[in-house]
């Protein structure tokens, strides 16, 4: 903790190159990913203050819409969509995820009931080898779900008519740094 401590300290030192992030933000990008510590989209993006708006959830689930129960992560998206106009969203899925590890294994989460309900949200249940330790195909085929989700969302789905949103799907590989997207007309995903 105290490397962290430290480095807060000083950060705030440099008053100048922040100042200007106080007139509001104008983010280009919502970037959806897992709440897991080895994930760090400015450092994967080369993102600097304000250029992304982040929405970190255990197994970057995006919940089903439902607009008479709305949920924190709805209200994260609807406000990037429809109040900062960003253009596009990366949904970025993980090597060695827990959360979807889990799901693929069929783990048992019953001393973890929290965690277990939030993990109920991800159906269809990700495909994918129980062997692979990386949880590559069923990280993959899991972040193509939530691509769906998003779709059902009825102001992401008017401004995907409108051609004024796309969507992206990522896969990072924690192990090696290297990120693919899919490329839609293979279903594959590839390196960037």
């Amino acid at each position: 903790m105290q490397p962290l401590i430290d480095n807060a300290r000083t950060f705030g030192q440099r008053p100048e190159e922040f100042a200007k992030l106080a007139e509001g933000q104008s983010p280009q990008v919502l970037f959806i990913t897992c709440s897991d510590s080895r994930v760090v989209p400015a450092l994967i993006t080369g993102a600097r203050p304000g250029q992304l708006f982040e929405l970190r959830t255990a197994g970057n689930i995006v919940p089903p819409f439902a607009s008479e129960h709305p949920t924190s992560e709805a209200a994260t998206i609807e406000y990037a969509v429809e109040v900062l106009g960003v253009r596009d969203i990366v949904v970025c899925g993980h090597s060695h995820c827990g959360a979807v590890g889990a799901l693929v294994r069929g783990d048992d989460l019953t001393a973890v009931p929290a965690v277990r309900d939030w993990l109920a949200h991800a159906t269809p249940r990700p495909a994918g080898a129980v062997e692979d330790p990386a949880v590559t195909q069923g990280v993959q085929s899991h972040v193509l779900t939530q691509l769906l989700r998003l779709r059902s969302y009825p102001y992401i789905e008017k401004k995907l008519k409108e051609r004024q949103l796309s969507l992206h799907a990522w896969f990072y590989e924690v192990h090696t740094g290297a990120v693919q997207a899919h490329d839609p007309q293979t279903d594959a995903f590839k390196a960037l």
